[in-house]
């Protein structure tokens, strides 16, 4: 056995929300499946009393990277189809909510920082989810210009953008 799989099965991690998600998305299975289908959603973070200090300068970025608990989430899949697909794929090849560890990460447009509140837009998160950290997004260190999308690439991406608002027919 090597070092990883000895400390994965003997260390628990165990990590505390610096706030709570703010949002119109109430039901699993209704919120935009990713932010870029978010456009519109907006909301706040809510930070605790006892991290606020370092929210100082966040104000002056335009998108911020959010690491949430997927607090609704069912227990983990190795192997799921994805929302866009119709082909099986490893968990890890998705940003689906059924994970080994139930983390979500969102790149949130920010709008402003009031007091203990981030004002964001593009928001994909479910109301009352727990928030892990907050990290600002610069294009200098986050941007690629050369990537691969896998098997996401190979989606229509006028049926994404319908699909993973979670539009219907009826509502347009």
């Amino acid at each position: 056995m090597n070092g990883m799989q000895s400390i994965s099965k003997q260390t628990n991690i165990i990590y505390h929300p610096i706030g709570i998600v703010h949002s119109p998305h109430k039901e699993r299975g209704k919120a935009p499946i990713q932010p870029i289908y978010a456009d519109g959603f907006r909301g706040y973070l809510e930070i605790f009393p006892e991290f606020v200090e370092g929210l100082e300068g966040l104000e002056i970025f335009s998108h911020i990277f959010v690491l949430f608990h997927f607090h609704q989430a069912r227990s983990f899949k190795l192997k799921l189809t994805p929302f866009f697909h119709d082909t099986e794929r490893g968990i890890f090849t998705t940003r689906a909510p059924e994970r080994p560890n139930p983390i979500g990460l969102s790149l949130l447009r920010l709008e402003k920082v009031t007091d203990n509140k981030i004002y964001v837009n593009d928001l994909d998160i479910l109301d009352g989810t727990p928030v892990l950290d907050i990290k600002p997004f610069t294009k200098g260190l986050d941007m690629r210009t050369e990537s691969r999308d896998g098997w996401i690439g190979r989606i229509d991406p006028e049926e994404a953008k319908k699909r993973g608002r979670r539009e219907s027919k009826n509502d347009k």
